[in-house]
């Protein structure tokens, strides 16, 4: 064991809520709203571990910016899933590659009534004026941005068992509509399409069938459709449905599948085009758009599914693992010449994961140019991710944030007032500092990729996955 790995992928000792936190440097006096996380709390109960980096119990973080001050405060997520572990001292629920101890009878029992996790750790979305801490199972749950509480809950389908959603709805701002992507896993399975008006108002649009479903945890749109991905690491819905083993130790990684690609016209439903390209895998599509008669798509992609292996923690644990690199890949779909191949080109070489961009004003827009990701350094392999990129996919050039046994997580751009470039703004990231044992909210100018302040947390924050920005009302 080491530092970084006990403090990164250990548990939280304690809820609290703090008016202002110490700053070093300057906190952007125009920074007013508030930055949630989410993530895991604590990769242990009792005397047990979860397994992987996409187990544990959920928890919270808020930041509030006002005036160049800093509040913060963290909660665990109220949900079935912890009450149980709060209460028997034990894994109660099934997660992502952690089911709970099991005898013989309670498996066959697990078959009829599987305990699937309800704690959503993966991403925050604000959907019809509803803050939601989003998972891949089929519960959301809705909750309180001021005080964090649960208040209720959420889910594109009824039933909790034999579905599964992606974490990454995409926000059609101009027509203020939401979408996402819930496999419906049966003897023949179906990826279906979900939109929801912005005040409300549910509705499928389409679906496509699926012998055996695809992981997927992420999908395109640009702006007349919608981009499924089916990378072949795929699953027999059978197995699914018995539950016997974990969530993702069902799937199989076939590459000889190839990554089929299907097209949806997103207003109706349609099956516009179907693609066939080399085997790949991916988790986050980054950005999407149409030009003449091509749909394109970036991604963050890997030769094969590796990477979900290097996450387990009896991996992370040993100091001197590397993990994979993800690249950011264009791919060009000839929607008009069928008899044109899939093409595709990598945009850079640098490491990348958990990608952001100016999404609010570039979103499947073909002009958008800068991408900002999690990365590791390439003088400093082991362990885990180390430094923030920023990718200028124009020049191909990048732009590297790194300090010494400092742990960056997901960045987020925040643009400021009036401005006119599209990098005009800051980067915000939780950062944890092994060297101190604790972590901070690190605030980079993302033009100059220079630090501008940070605002340091009493205690370390366990490396979580995604979250928002949200702007105070005005």
């Amino acid at each position: 064991m080491y530092r970084m790995f006990d403090l990164g992928f250990g548990k939280s000792e304690q809820e609290v809520e703090i008016d202002a936190l110490p700053v070093q440097g300057t906190i952007p006096p125009w920074l007013a709203g508030t930055l949630l996380r989410n993530g895991p709390g604590t990769f242990q109960v009792g005397e047990q571990r979860y397994r992987h980096w996409f187990d544990g119990l959920a928890m919270l973080h808020k930041f509030a910016f006002s005036h160049g001050r800093v509040a913060y405060a963290n909660k665990f997520l109220e949900c079935n899933a912890y009450r149980a572990a709060r209460e028997t001292g034990r894994i109660s629920y099934s997660e992502f590659a952690t089911d709970p101890c099991r005898d013989f009878f309670q498996r066959v029992t697990a078959i009829f009534n599987p305990h699937i996790t309800d704690s959503a750790k993966v991403n925050i979305a604000q959907i019809a004026n509803q803050y939601i801490a989003l998972a891949e199972t089929p519960i959301q749950v809705e909750f309180d941005p001021e005080t964090l509480q649960s208040v209720g809950v959420f889910s594109y389908e009824t039933g909790t068992t034999g579905q599964m959603t992606t974490v990454h709805p995409q926000f059609d701002y101009a027509h203020d509509l939401v979408y996402n992507v819930v496999t419906r896993y049966h003897r023949v399975s179906h990826y279906r399409l979900y939109q929801m008006a912005g005040g409300g108002g549910l509705q499928r649009v389409g679906e496509v069938a699926a012998k055996e479903p695809s992981y997927m945890h992420s999908f395109g749109m640009s702006q007349h459709y919608v981009i499924l991905t089916e990378f072949p690491l795929v699953v027999n819905p059978l197995r699914l449905l018995l539950w016997l083993r974990p969530y993702i130790e069902n799937f199989t990684w076939k590459p000889k599948r190839g990554t089929p690609i299907t097209v949806l016209n997103r207003f109706t439903g349609e099956v516009v085009a179907r693609f066939q390209t080399d085997p790949f895998f991916a988790f986050h599509h980054v950005n999407a758009f149409e030009v003449g008669d091509e749909l394109i798509f970036d991604i963050v992609a890997y030769p094969d599914a590796d990477i979900l292996k290097a996450y387990y923690l009896r991996t992370l644990e040993d100091p001197q693992m590397e993990i994979p690199f993800g690249a950011l890949r264009r791919y060009r779909l000839p929607l008009k010449d069928r008899k044109k191949e899939v093409t595709w080109e990598t945009i850079s070489n640098e490491c990348m994961e958990l990608p952001r961009f100016n999404y609010e004003r570039y979103n499947m827009n073909p002009d958008y140019r800068y991408v900002y990701a999690a990365s590791i350094n390439r003088q400093r392999r082991q362990g885990f991710y180390n430094q923030i990129v920023k990718v200028d996919i124009a020049s191909r050039q990048a732009k590297t944030w790194y300090a010494e046994n400092c742990y960056p997580g997901e960045p987020v751009f925040v643009g400021a007032p009036a401005r006119i470039a599209e990098d005009e703004g800051v980067v915000l990231s939780v950062v944890l500092d092994a060297a101190k044992g604790n972590s901070f909210l690190l605030v980079l100018d993302a033009q100059s990729f220079q630090e501008m302040g940070r605002a340091e947390i009493p205690h370390a924050v366990l490396f979580g996955y995604h979250g928002d920005y949200f702007p105070n009302p005005t």
